[in-house]
């Protein structure tokens, strides 16, 4: 089936509506929702506007996504309040007045009358329709949608609380976009690396993210937390799974023990999965990060099946005390240093009694650095049975605090990851 203007319905583009999302004020979790249930369908987003409750901006906004896209999704601007404009501008846009659908009245009224309340005159306005538009049943609310063609492009607006738009796409709005869209499936998947710049990384995978692969390949960071978007576009499911599985076959063997999961997976998840899985045991000394490294541990549900405890020794005297760290070890080398690092870890372990032991020390700033010790500077440790691992990390002077102890956390993860499985990953030049 094609659309009226001849095309196969495979891309759209999505419209928020809502001054709270255009300050930053609301995160837009609809559109995000939106984009994802329209790939199951085999239609690509190729644009998201955020558009402030004024009607002059919807209209030009919903006018240029019905020029440029073959399908149109809004949520937002339908409610009973001023600053809902969104029927106004749709009828706007399409040069039709609003009128009144007494059926759609009625369901309004039936809505409050089964909770025992009665409807406000205010009520009304969400029984208004552009000409030649239809409604569509909101069975969660009192705002139904509205399904029209603007410039011979279909156009659906749904509400933006969430869950009424998400039962309006599922029930209405999805599937009359599935019987105009052409054979075809996109399925994604996300692998997650750690340890590699994006420069870096972006380098080696360099020809599998040119423009027009399929699958489509992209990067994203955060915190030294690079994600690796596949996009795969087939005529069937299993098409689309195998290209999937290649694409992330060739990935992990050019990226090698760098890639450490993929879709939800986190650092923190999958050194758990393994001690879980080995009956293994884990405990945290901690001086920089302040315990964050044990909350990230224990942000991981069923974390207590493997994770004992752990420490936060800030000063020299706490690490001497509770982790019996020598002061003369203190003394010698500093608080900041490999030794004291490596004897944190081993006194953890041995406090609390466990196979493997993660310590951190470091300076994070904005003050207390030195030539010879600059801000940024970190240690890390592994003590696992008969043997310590410790790395040294210049995180930079000039990064924040919050990203200086966050980055330290992340590292000293990854470092018990490697040291839980040395040969993770396929073989690459690290």
């Amino acid at each position: 089936m094609v659309d009226a203007k001849g095309r196969d319905l495979n891309q759209a583009w999505i419209v928020s509506i809502g001054a709270e999302l255009a300050l930053g004020q609301t995160v837009d979790t609809n559109a995000a929702w939106l984009a994802a249930e329209l790939a199951r369908l085999g239609v690509r987003t190729e644009r998201h506007l955020t558009v402030t409750d004024d009607l002059a901006a919807i209209r030009d906004a919903v006018t240029q996504a019905a020029d440029a896209a073959e399908i149109v999704l809004i949520t937002g601007g339908l409610g009973p309040t001023d600053d809902d404009v969104t029927r106004q501008a749709l009828a706007e846009a399409a040069g039709e007045p609003l009128v009144r659908y007494a059926a759609s009245l009625e369901q309004i009224r039936a809505f409050f009358a089964a909770r025992g309340r009665e409807m406000i005159e205010r009520n009304e306005i969400q029984a208004m329709f552009p000409r030649g538009a239809e409604p569509i049943e909101n069975t969660c609310g009192t705002a139904p949608g509205i399904a029209m063609s603007l410039r011979d492009t279909p156009v659906f607006a749904m509400p933006g609380v969430p869950f009424e738009m998400k039962t309006m796409f599922k029930r209405d709005v999805a599937p009359r976009i599935k019987s105009g869209v052409s054979a075809g499936v996109i399925l994604s998947t996300v692998l997650r690396c750690f340890g590699l710049g994006e420069s870096d990384l972006g380098e080696r995978i360099a020809d599998l993210m040119k423009r027009g692969r399929n699958p489509e390949i992209g990067t994203t960071a955060d915190l030294g937390v690079i994600g690796i978007r596949i996009n795969a576009t087939a005529d069937s499911e299993p098409s689309a799974r195998e290209l999937l599985a290649d694409a992330e076959a060739e990935l992990r063997s050019r990226l090698g023990r760098h890639v450490f999961g993929r879709d939800d997976d986190t650092l923190a998840s999958v050194v758990g999965a393994v001690l879980a899985k080995r009956g293994q045991s884990l405990s945290t000394a901690e001086s920089c990060t302040g315990g964050l490294i044990a909350k990230l541990i224990t942000d991981v549900a069923g974390s207590s099946a493997y994770f004992v405890g752990g420490a936060v020794t800030y000063s020299d005297e706490m690490k001497t005390s509770v982790l019996g760290v020598d002061p003369e070890l203190l003394e010698a080398h500093g608080a900041v240093s490999e030794p004291v690092a490596e004897a944190m870890a081993r006194g953890a372990s041995t406090k609390f009694d466990t196979d493997y032991a993660v310590a951190v020390t470091g300076i994070a700033g904005p003050a207390g650095g030195s030539p010879d010790k600059p801000v940024g500077l970190v240690y890390l440790a592994v003590a696992e049975p008969g043997t310590a691992t410790v790395r040294r990390l210049l995180l930079g002077a000039d990064a924040p605090r919050h990203v200086i102890r966050q980055r330290a956390a992340m590292s000293a993860l990854d470092l018990l990851r490697r040291r839980l499985v040395p040969n993770c990953g396929q073989k690459a030049a690290d």
